[in-house]
């Protein structure tokens, strides 16, 4: 049997239980360490090197594959359904082409509220912010 290694750090133990369910379902056992004690002290985060993902040794480049796929499939799986019916706006990303758009309305809102109708918009689909008049 092989011994467990450090596969990856994580700031929030969300992220390091997402991606352990990952694993798992993929056939490879992770292990997360110093959940509980990050959890109940977040300032020892930096002290104990934060939230460990492990997995068995002979694992490692197997679950490297695996999140590897799972990040680049990730990336695209809004493709399928690309297209609103009846967008909320007439023009669509500048880069992508998707009408998966927002009103980008921070720059212009205090305390949750609009004050002004911001022209800055941003794609759901690839991160693109851009200005439309």
């Amino acid at each position: 049997m092989s011994n467990l290694v450090r596969f990856k750090f994580y700031e929030t133990a969300l992220e390091a239980n997402r991606d352990k369910q990952i694993l798992s379902e993929n056939g490879v056992n992770g292990f997360i360490a110093n959940e509980q004690l990050i959890q109940s002290d977040w300032l020892l985060s930096q002290a104990v090197g934060g939230i460990q993902l492990q997995v068995f040794e002979d694992d490692l480049e197997k679950a490297k594959q695996i999140l590897q796929d799972y990040n680049d499939n990730e990336a695209y799986s809004l493709e399928v359904e690309h297209t609103i019916k009846d967008p909320a706006f007439d023009f669509v990303c500048p880069k992508c082409g998707s009408n998966h758009i927002y009103r980008d309305d921070r720059a212009t809102s205090f305390f949750g509220i609009s004050i002004l109708s911001s022209q800055k918009f941003v794609c759901y689909y690839c991160g693109n912010e851009f200005t439309h008049p």
